[in-house]
């Protein structure tokens, strides 16, 4: 990062204020997110959102487990009536 040349301590005063708004900025910021976060962090949440992990994990791979599971059932069934 380049050195900056000032001509008047006006543009030194500028510059540190608005310096001096972003870091202002920036802390509510940070400030918001952690309020988020510790409103993100409650029991009911927690609960729900490995609930719904889960479910979309059974109900995606459903297909899949049945499709390796039916061709034994049938083959079972088959076999059944046959008196084996």
């Amino acid at each position: 990062m380049e050195t900056k040349k000032y001509s008047s301590y006006a543009e030194i005063d500028r510059d540190l204020e608005i310096l001096k708004l972003e870091k202002d900025i920036n802390y509510q910021k940070l400030v918001l997110n952690v309020q988020k976060t510790k409103e993100s962090i409650t029991p009911q949440n927690i609960v729900n959102g490995f609930i719904s992990s889960y479910t979309d994990y059974f109900s995606n791979s459903y297909t899949k487990i049945l499709q390796s599971v039916l061709p034994y059932i049938i083959g079972w069934f088959i076999n059944r009536k046959r008196g084996n």
